[in-house]
């Protein structure tokens, strides 16, 4: 777990810095991003009770990767990847955790990062364990998001020219074949995953379209 920790931790250290090289001294607000992040998530979850809701839970676990991105840069502002990745290794392994009420945990996750403009780790692992969702998928998902933001950041995206949709196919789609085409368990996946975006948009973007 601590070096799928300190890979994550690198990764958005490293999606920060290109975003603003001086993210660090920017003191900005994460703990807000994960409080609207939230709503958003309930919103997926459901709960009006005066209509037929059911969770949508692919959604549901895209919004908390979203929010881990947010947990992720509120943790580095404490240290490097390497130091704070053995306090959220023993935090998140601190005691096995069953699922509970979602909308309720919800709640006192946001209350917790709203109260304390930090991120309330272990409150976001009731969160996990109430959908089902182990650190392995989490580390899956989280990573080839990071690597899209990325990849996406690098080939265009903010002067316009990027290609979201390639062949008839949004590039979120791509991400989720290409990852589960490769092995997670490797130390470079993250650089296997960038290799096989970059393959792929080169032949998509020079062909003509459909």
């Amino acid at each position: 777990m601590q070096r799928q920790l300190q890979l994550m931790l690198t990764l958005q250290d490293e999606i920060n810095t290109l975003v603003n090289t001086d993210w660090r001294q920017q003191n900005f607000p994460w703990y807000r991003a994960i409080w609207v992040e939230s709503a958003e998530l309930l919103d997926h979850f459901g709960w009006k009770w005066w209509k037929k809701q059911e969770p949508e839970l692919d959604q549901v676990k895209l919004e908390l990767v979203d929010i881990w991105h947010f947990g992720l840069s509120l943790e580095l502002q404490q240290g490097s990847p390497d130091q704070v990745a053995s306090a959220m290794e023993a935090e998140l392994s601190g005691r096995n955790r069953i699922a509970g009420d979602f909308r309720a945990n919800l709640e006192t996750f946001t209350l917790n990062t709203l109260a304390s403009r930090q991120f309330d780790l272990t409150g976001f692992a009731q969160l996990l364990a109430d959908v089902d969702m182990g650190f392995d998928e989490l580390y899956r998902r989280y990573v080839g998001k990071n690597i899209l933001n990325r990849f996406r950041q690098e080939h265009g995206y903010k002067d316009g020219t990027y290609l979201k949709v390639w062949r008839g196919r949004e590039d979120n789609e791509h991400l989720v074949e290409l990852t589960d085409s490769l092995d997670t368990g490797e130390a470079d996946f993250a650089e296997q995953l960038y290799r096989a975006l970059a393959e792929r948009y080169r032949a998509v973007s020079k062909a003509p379209a459909n």
